[in-house]
Formats: structure tokens, C-alpha cells, sequence
């Protein structure tokens, strides 16, 4: 399927026109910092690009993937890029709620007057690594919903807004792997994008090995500020949605729930689907890809290319269609024969 030609806007959503200058300046900053990305990463550029979509949308990332294929480098890296405030917490099978979020501490000053004082934790910055998620457990995984959600947490009764922009990328080991605990649905429906992580080629093996281990390693430089991306987040929001493309996300999101669906086959294969928020994360990150490919207005290309990294983790199959090998990615790829 090739790419359509950009729609008109569509009659169901104002939108303001996006500002062609500002969206020239962003659109040759974020180049710059794909290039400044890439100079630390090797032999991912479909993973940079999601991550730099689910950011530029405003929203979190999963990185899934085998250890050692560089999901920690490439949030560093991003956090330097991008000139936020990065704080990295480690995930372990004893790691506590109040490790992520922080806690109050009773204090008592020279008079002997005592009064409880907050004490933030990681979670109070702009771009959280949270490594090997899935190594903590449910209860301490469960700590990040409301922030990730809402931007604020909840300590003693009291809410403490976290700072913006606010984005949590977290990494995860295979499942089959040694103590892991699977995230819950409402966890992994808090995530934009999940983006699996492969070996690299080749080529991009060997430029990693000459890069890395001699006597000095690149780094990388700030090419963004904070502010720069919040007018970037700004400016995904702006960008028109043409009929079109609409019509394709609601298709293809209401396609993949059993009560929706079209496809008798895909009924008795899906337990459960996609819920709107689909259908928001979809809408916002194909916006952020256009502007990320210098472009004004997301086509049907773009709804292609997210809708694994927006379905995969927002669907289950049945008992019944594991035990015959369906996999869920055929299911997704099936779902977007239908859009044409």
C-alpha cells in the first residue's frame, strides 16, 4: 500500500493551523537530533524513530528486547539529546513503591518541633528510565500508574505534580527470561508505543564494535531543550488529520476487538482488543512521525507503520488460537490487508 496524498482536514476536529516556520525549525532540529542519536546507536533506526514518535506525542515507551542489544544507552542518550532531566531506576524483585515515588520522613528541629517533610524520588524529573521493569514486582510496578497517567502522585493523602514535559521509557526483558513478572493490562495500556528491540545487522555490528572499544567512546551532545520539544509536543497537536487517515484508525482499532470486528475468524482468535486510548496514542503518534519525516499531515503509511508498535501490547489471543500457533503479529498484519 503506498502512501495518500494529505486529506483536508476533517470536519470533526478544530484544530489550529500549525505555524509553517516553527514547524521548519523543529522539523531541522529533530533531523539533528535522529543524526546525534544515531552517532551513539547503532543499526536502529526504526527503534530511534518510535521512541522519538511516542516522545514527540506526548507519550511513554516500552522497549522489549533481549539484555544488551543497548535499551539503556538509548535512553541516556536521549535524555542528553534532548536536554532533559533523566533519572534511571533500577527494577529488582525488592524494590519498593516508595523507592519510585518517594515518601515523607519526620523531621525535628532545634526547638524539639517535629512535621513530617516529603521527600521526592526518581520519579520527579523529565524523562524516567525505568530498567527491566519487569523484574520488580506487580505491586511496586503499579507505582508508576498514576504518574505515568495523570503526572502527579499521591503521597499521604497529598498530590505532587511532577514536572513538565514527563515521559517514562521503560525496558523489558523477554518474559521467558528468569524473574520476571508479566505488567498488567492498565500498566501496559499507559505505554504508547511498544517497540521490540533485534540484533543488529552486520554492518552496524562491526561499526558498533570499532566504536566501542577502543580507548575513547563517543558521546553525545545536547541538541534540544525542554522547551524546544514542549513546542514540539505543541505542534504534533496542531498538525490536520485528513478523513481518511481518521477513518483507517477507527477501522483498524475497532477491527481488532472481538465485539467489533468484521472477520468471523479474528472473533474466535482475539480475546481482548485495543481500547480508545488506541485509538488516541494511533491518532497522535502517526501526527508525530509526519513531523518527524518533515512532513505536515500523517498518511495511511503512517498508520501502518505504528500499528504493531500501538496494538501489540493492547490485545490477547485465546487459549484456543496460542495452542493452534497464531501469533499476534500475523493477527495485526491480517487487520491492515483491510484498510485499503
Amino acid at each position: 500500500m503506498t502512501a495518500s496524498d494529505p486529506q483536508p482536514i476533517t470536519g470533526q476536529t478544530a484544530t489550529p493551523t500549525p505555524d509553517v516556520r516553527e514547524a521548519d525549525r523543529l522539523c531541522a532540529h529533530l533531523k539533528t537530533v535522529q543524526q546525534e542519536i544515531a552517532r551513539i546507536i547503532f543499526g536502529q533506526e526504526r527503534v530511534i524513530n518510535q521512541t522519538l514518535t511516542a516522545i514527540l506525542a506526548g507519550g511513554h515507551g516500552l522497549l522489549v528486547g533481549a539484555p544488551g542489544l543497548g535499551k539503556t544507552l538509548l535512553v541516556t542518550t536521549l535524555g542528553t539529546v534532548l536536554g532533559l532531566d533523566a533519572r534511571r531506576v533500577q527494577f529488582t524483585p525488592d524494590l519498593m513503591p516508595s523507592d519510585i515515588t518517594g515518601s515523607e520522613i519526620l523531621d525535628e528541629d532545634a526547638a524539639g518541633h517535629r512535621s513530617f517533610r516529603f521527600v521526592p524520588g526518581p520519579v520527579f524529573c523529565q524523562l524516567l528510565m525505568a530498567d527491566e521493569i519487569n523484574r520488580a514486582s506487580p505491586r511496586t510496578q503499579s507505582a508508576l500508574l498514576q504518574a505515568m497517567q495523570e503526572r502527579r502522585v499521591a503521597i499521604a493523602g497529598t498530590d505532587h505534580t511532577l514536572p513538565h514535559p514527563f515521559h517514562v521509557l521503560a525496558t523489558q526483558n523477554p518474559l521467558e527470561q528468569e524473574g520476571t513478572y508479566p505488567l498488567p493490562e492498565a500498566q501496559l495500556d499507559r505505554f504508547m508505543l511498544q517497540i521490540p528491540l533485534n540484533f543488529p545487522d552486520e554492518a552496524a555490528e562491526r561499526a558498533m564494535l570499532l566504536a566501542t572499544t577502543g580507548a575513547e567512546s563517543a558521546t553525545a551532545q545536547a541538541v534540544m531543550t525542554p522547551q524546544d520539544l514542549l513546542a514540539a509536543q505543541s505542534l504534533v497537536r496542531t498538525l490536520p488529520v485528513g478523513d481518511k487517515v481518521v477513518d483507517a484508525i477507527l477501522k483498524l482499532v475497532r477491527s481488532a476487538r472481538p465485539e467489533t470486528t468484521y472477520d468471523d475468524t479474528l472473533r474466535n482468535q482475539i480475546a481482548w482488543g485495543p481500547g480508545p486510548r488506541a485509538a488516541q496514542a494511533l491518532m497522535l503518534a502517526t501526527r508525530a512521525r509526519a513531523l518527524l519525516d518533515g512532513r505536515l499531515s500523517p498518511n495511511l503509511d503512517d498508520v501502518i507503520a505504528l500499528a504493531h508498535p500501538v496494538l501489540a501490547h493492547r490485545m490477547s489471543l485465546t487459549f484456543a488460537a496460542r495452542a493452534d500457533g497464531v501469533q499476534l503479529d500475523a493477527v495485526i498484519t491480517q487487520l491492515l490487508k483491510h484498510l485499503g
